[in-house]
């Protein structure tokens, strides 16, 4: 189905009077350069606009429904006579243009603010660094509609390297049954979990931790010794206050790009409980299990607990209530991790939180909402 994008109707969002408007110059909306992504139409959209150069940004725009492209375009917006336009052309899937050689869909300016641009038809808002709102007037058959995309793009940052280990590939697989009586695990290294994040001075007898970490090309694998005179489990639904029971919590970014992740996944925190339910936040900002992401095992013989974990990996385009494949693993990735646990010795709430990372600061229980205090795992072989 074809969307003609024309100029109907001016777009006012109420601010006009108010922002403080800005010469008509394309270095005053450089910000919209970048590639976007967003969904429109029932479909996938991807946007992508160059930096200013030679007078002139240039994009290109698809629509993408039921995994097939529906439409292209290729847009400009080119300084003329001291101001600014748009200008934009259609193409079909097979690259057939919607109108004709000479003929394109103009957008002239009307004005620029620090967070607006708003052209005669359309208009582009800066909501953050990382997100874009452009409005568009649409005609289909005979009917008008303004249509909002909601666009975000990531930009990829250097994060710092923080407590870098390197991890070995299994040559065969663990088998996830708590025993870890694998040659995997008896050739590697243990790993200290003694970094207090939350919580009073607790000694060794209360509890101490330690790990060691393997990976295949579908998973990465986690064995944890826990000391732990006391394993309290209060809620018997592991969507109620499950970070108040004890439980193992593993926190990884696949990609090493660090930033916030709250109710989103840049970055994913699972919670182990002591049942094997697995329990993080999801984008509706709530718990939710996540227990097809983790496959685990729990042995405890006295005060210690053996975890055997397998993690299967999902990057950020992971998507609720829908398909997601994992990812593969090669020599050489380079991710964001962290291990702690949350100790409850016959408290309401946890009473202790410690972590494998050295946190600065106070406010050391950020772990769940920033990826950038995450330690830095390198796979080798």
């Amino acid at each position: 189905m074809k969307y003609l994008l024309i100029v109907l109707c001016t777009i006012s969002l109420g601010l006009h009077s108010q922002e403080k408007q800005l010469e008509p110059k394309l270095e005053n909306i450089a910000w919209i350069s970048g590639t976007w992504h967003g969904e429109a139409f029932g479909g996938i959209t991807e946007e992508i606009w160059s930096a200013p150069s030679g007078g002139s940004m240039m994009a290109t725009f698809k629509l993408i429904n039921d995994g097939k492209v529906t439409f292209y375009e290729i847009e400009v917006i080119r300084e003329i006579e001291n101001s600014l336009i748009l200008q934009l052309k259609h193409f079909g899937p097979d690259l057939k243009g919607w109108e004709t050689k000479d003929e394109t869909i103009d957008f002239p300016l009307k004005y620029i603010t620090e967070t607006k641009v708003v052209f005669e038809g359309m208009t582009f808002e800066k909501v953050s660094k990382t997100e874009m709102h452009v409005y568009v007037d649409v005609k289909n058959e005979g009917n008008v509609e303004t249509v909002k995309f909601v666009y975000k793009k990531k930009i990829n940052e250097v994060k710092k390297i923080n407590q870098l280990i390197t991890v070995r590939k299994a040559k065969t697989k663990p088998v996830i049954d708590g025993k870890a009586d694998e040659a995997t695990w008896t050739n590697n290294f243990w790993l200290p979990l003694d970094q207090l994040w939350l919580g009073n001075a607790y000694t060794k007898d209360d509890f101490s931790g330690r790990y060691k970490l393997s990976w295949s090309n579908d998973a990465l694998y986690l064995l944890a010794e826990i000391k732990d005179d006391i394993l309290i489990d209060n809620n018997a639904d592991p969507l109620v206050a499950w970070w108040d029971d004890d439980c193992l919590e593993i926190f990884i970014d696949e990609d090493h790009s660090g930033g916030e992740h709250q109710y989103n996944h840049n970055a994913f925190a699972y919670h182990i409980a002591l049942d094997g339910n697995v329990v993080d936040m999801s984008t509706d900002k709530k718990g939710k299990l996540y227990n097809s992401h983790i496959a685990s095992k729990r042995i405890t013989t006295g005060n210690t607990t053996i975890w055997e974990v397998k993690i299967s990996l999902y990057d950020d385009t992971y998507k609720e209530d829908q398909q997601n494949t994992p990812i593969k693993l090669q020599p050489g990735k380079v991710m964001g991790f962290a291990l702690a646990y949350c100790d409850n010795d016959k408290s309401e709430t946890r009473e202790n939180f410690i972590g494998s990372v050295h946190v600065p600061g106070n406010d050391k229980n950020r772990g769940w909402i920033d990826a950038n205090i995450f330690g830095t795992l390198k796979l080798e072989n």
